[in-house]
């Protein structure tokens, strides 16, 4: 059996295709399922190294990003689409797959059109609580939908589509709090707060942050993912604020962390503040960790803005929407749940039922379905 995975190249999609990837190899080995084979098809591997862990081959097509504004890299990767379908079409006819899972983003389109052209029936993912451009238009001959927002299912086809929540690695479910707090250098019985805008980091957070270091730091500790191109000013600033300061080391600076650095940060923290990615407030869920999220600013279809508001809604979190972010008004939410050991109490247990731990598993399995159907 073969499988050919897609979707765009952001860790928003690559990370929730590998906890597929995962899980279909272990229904494979539940049900016995020989010589299962895993493609990932994409203009970039995002990872090659956990791609080479997993198993799965990599295939390298063209594709063009179509922004919203005007810009002449528009040109540039139209251009690239038709290379990019003739191509994703070729590979797909030599290497034939039973099924074809798409996670979306504009990476996914020349593969989708591909299976919809060969007839190889395509399962689609949407992670957002409003679908993007790629899975809106891939759910109008999707054979399976998946959702992880319930609201989600509105925008799509009645009968073939499902609420199964983000796929996230099963490593995320258990928090890594068994040395987390001497792998940061942290102080025993000091508040911890985990701030990340994402794997690319987010400079309006960045700022607001930094401009009030002086202020959390007697109170708190901080673990700042502030993002690789962010990471030199950010220490810059953070040297020439904390020069003087006597807490200077509460505070834990990293242009990125890694999937184990992760896990550990999540496992040190008693809030996290962070963007409203999917996979972020999926990823902040299965840790049970109160939150509060900052939505990006103008997101495609306001993606972020709705994912947070949905989060929100189940109680796990508190939304300050990036307009209304401001300094003060950050470090006044924060100690307003620091001082609610109650109201923290519950978000932690509404983040643990948000959360869906069987959700790439459930993925998997009709995954499989559909391409048992099909051969």
């Amino acid at each position: 059996m073969k499988i050919l995975l897609t979707g765009g190249g952001t860790g928003g999609h690559f990370y929730p295709l590998i906890a597929v990837a995962k899980a279909l190899n272990a229904v494979a080995d539940q049900e016995k399922i020989a010589n299962l084979e895993l493609v990932y098809m994409a203009e970039h591997p995002y990872d090659r190294n956990i791609l080479l862990q997993n198993g799965i081959k990599f295939k390298k097509i063209y594709s063009g990003k179509i922004r919203r504004y005007f810009s002449f890299l528009n040109i540039i990767d139209a251009a690239k689409l038709v290379p990019g379908i003739i191509k994703s079409v070729l590979g797909m006819y030599f290497d034939f797959p039973d099924a074809v899972f798409s996670k979306g983003g504009y990476e996914s389109f020349p593969p989708v059109l591909a299976a919809r052209i060969l007839g190889i029936p395509v399962m689609i993912h949407e992670s957002d609580a409003v679908p993007g451009k790629a899975n809106a238009w891939a759910g109008k001959f999707a054979k399976r939908i998946a959702v992880s927002f319930a609201g989600s299912a509105e925008y799509f086809p009645k009968g073939n589509v499902a609420v199964a929540g983000n796929p996230i690695r099963k490593e995320f479910f258990i928090r890594e709090i068994l040395g987390a707090k001497e792998y940061f250098k942290l102080e025993n019985g000091t508040p911890t707060i985990f701030i990340f805008g994402g794997s690319q980091g987010a400079k309006n957070i960045n700022d607001n942050v930094l401009d009030i270091l002086p202020e959390l730091l007697p109170d708190y500790q901080i673990i700042h993912q502030c993002g690789e191109n962010n990471y030199q000013e950010c220490k810059g600033r953070a040297d020439l604020i904390l020069e003087t300061s006597p807490f200077k080391s509460r505070y834990k600076l990293f242009p990125y962390l890694e999937s184990g650095a992760m896990r550990m940060a999540y496992g040190a923290a008693d809030l996290v503040v962070s963007r409203a990615g999917s996979g972020s407030i999926f990823e902040i869920a299965a840790s049970g960790l109160p939150s509060v999220i900052i939505p990006l600013d103008g997101s495609a279809q306001e993606h972020q803005r709705e994912n947070s508001y949905a989060y929100a809604k189940s109680g796990a979190a508190a939304v300050i929407e990036e307009r209304n972010l401001k300094p003060h008004i950050l470090k006044s939410e924060i100690d307003r749940l620091f001082a609610d050991k109650e109201e923290m109490r519950k978000m932690s247990e509404a983040a643990k039922q948000f959360a869906k731990p069987d959700a790439a598993e459930k993925i998997a399995r009709e995954i499989i379905r559909l391409a048992i159907e099909h051969k």
